[in-house]
């Protein structure tokens, strides 16, 4: 009689209704079956009681989750709580206790990655760094990127690059100083950071050609789709039905066929060419001896220009945000960065910033209220463990909530406040860094998943905020009444407004 009905249904429904039908049976089924070890283990965790059928605890997810996660951890489950988000059973860890437990103590058991269905469309089957399972293919890529990208060494020797970009970024910003017009920073900072990124890694990368601009335009479009709500993240069950936006393989095939056009003009390359060797030169010649396919390779160069460019950008806009915000802090820094860079300079370079304890304390700060990537990417059990006095099972999403413990008042003085003094020498964190040491602040997450780019980041977070202070006093622009801090959540946590100032040429540099 079942088999009938159903036979009967799927003549007459739509593709949608047939997807609801199906999830309701799915569910009727799951409810139906005994339960198993692992879901006696997963009971007996914290979690919230007002969990519907099907969705689970999914509508308590609001439009900003690490929000959401925060103020339901602090009610439910200060360090790890479990939520069903879907059908998926979800460890949420929201303490730097737990988080130590999970990257460091339990780091084997916990290094992989759930399932993405977006993820596998853009990245290949999920053949990039940053959302490969846990293996030898995932460290053997590792290890590529860390060794000829973002090594110190290798990060040193793009300097002149960097050096080069600072230098068209003043040009523009004298511009505007000179017409007495506002810059969009959010931009400044959006396109430096994806042209840093491009010198790095394709080598030197024409304007005319307005690909900077198709890769910022591409970049976003990954973000959304990354970090939007997708179905079958949530109901596994449902993948055999390929429910993922149509989007995300239209927006492949244009990586495809930008990242072929690149890889194949420097696989055509002579000897004789004097240019600069860059990572898809590198990518080219270690191909055999890491087995890579192209559709390997177009992978990780996705990940560099999505991990290279937000991080950098998100965490300098945030952090001339709250120098906006606090005159105080602005005045202590252009103090510094003046006072360390010879007056007259064209510009501050690099040997003047190892004696910025501001600037670098500017950063940190900046990041622990404002993780680019507050939830990290989710993280995966292979084995079971125990966290906190439970036993996790193999087989658990797990979710490291980096702002609410970046902003946790048991773990911080003033929390919410933006203190980059807390992180100088006198200061009560200053032994505090984003290593991956400190399970307070973990802005680049931990253990084997921490994000390699800390150096690379570093150096260019560095390097064009310095020059920005060191040659511009900054003012809102006529009428504006402060600066929004209002966020738009993704893959990663921006603010919603882009960030309109006015530069004034500063006279006494």
């Amino acid at each position: 009689m079942a088999q009938v009905l159903l036979a009967h249904l799927y003549e007459q429904a739509s593709p949608q209704s047939l997807a609801l039908i199906l999830l309701l049976f799915l569910i009727a089924v799951h409810l139906a079956m005994p339960r198993s070890r692992a879901e006696k283990l997963l009971s007996k965790l914290p979690s919230p009681p007002f969990k519907l059928p099907i969705m689970g605890h999914l509508h308590l997810i609001g439009s900003l989750p690490h929000r959401s996660l925060c103020d339901l951890a602090r009610n439910h489950g200060p360090d790890v709580m479990l939520l069903r988000l879907g059908t998926v059973p979800t460890l949420v860890v929201s303490s730097p206790r737990a988080a130590k437990a999970v990257l460091r103590t339990h780091d084997h058991h916990f290094a992989s990655r759930p399932h993405s269905a977006v993820a596998n469309i853009l990245f290949n089957g999920s053949t990039d760094v940053a959302f490969a399972p846990y293996g030898d293919y995932w460290r053997q890529t590792r290890k590529v990127v860390t060794t000829h990208l973002l090594t110190s060494r290798k990060v040193r020797s793009n300097r002149a690059a960097r050096e080069q970009e600072v230098r068209l970024v003043l040009a523009r910003v004298r511009a505007a100083a000179a017409a007495r017009m506002a810059v969009d920073l959010s931009e400044v900072f959006s396109f430096f950071a994806n042209d840093i990124v491009c010198q790095a890694v394709v080598g030197r990368f024409p304007r005319e050609e307005g690909r900077n601009k198709l890769f910022r335009e591409m970049l976003e479009t990954n973000a959304k789709l990354l970090g939007g709500f997708n179905l079958d993240d949530y109901f596994p069950s449902l993948a055999r039905l390929n429910l993922v936006s149509a989007k995300a393989v239209k927006h492949k095939k244009r990586w495809d066929d930008l990242l072929d056009d690149l890889i194949d003009k420097h696989a055509s390359k002579t000897a004789n060419d004097e240019e600069e060797e860059d990572f898809i030169d590198v990518l080219l010649s270690v191909q055999q001896e890491y087995n890579l396919t192209r559709e390997n390779i177009k992978a990780i160069l996705m990940d560099m220009f999505e991990a290279g460019t937000d991080t950098t950008y998100i965490a300098l806009d945030y952090a001339m945000a709250e120098l906006m915000r606090k005159p105080q802090a602005m005045t202590k820094l252009q103090a510094e960065v003046r006072r360390c860079a010879a007056k007259g300079k064209e510009m501050v370079t690099e040997e003047d910033l190892s004696s910025m304890s501001y600037l670098k304390a500017v950063m940190k700060e900046s990041m622990r209220l404002h993780a680019p990537g507050p939830l990290l990417i989710p993280h995966f059990s292979t084995a079971d463990c125990d966290v906190e006095g439970y036993t996790i099972p193999s087989g658990t999403r797990v979710v490291l909530n980096v702002w609410a413990m970046g902003r946790d008042p048991t773990c911080w003085e003033n929390a919410e406040d933006f203190m980059p003094e807390r992180f100088l020498e006198e200061g009560m964190d200053a032994a505090s860094d984003f290593q991956g040491n400190d399970f307070r602040f973990l802005p680049f997450g931990s253990g084997r998943r921490i994000c390699p780019a800390i150096n690379f980041t570093t150096a260019t977070f560095e390097i064009i905020l310095a020059n920005l202070i060191y040659h511009f006093n900054w003012e809102l622009p006529p009428g504006s009444t402060g600066i929004n801090m209002t966020e738009s959540f993704g893959m990663d946590v921006h603010r919603k407004e882009n960030l309109l100032l006015m530069p004034c040429l500063a006279q006494d540099v």
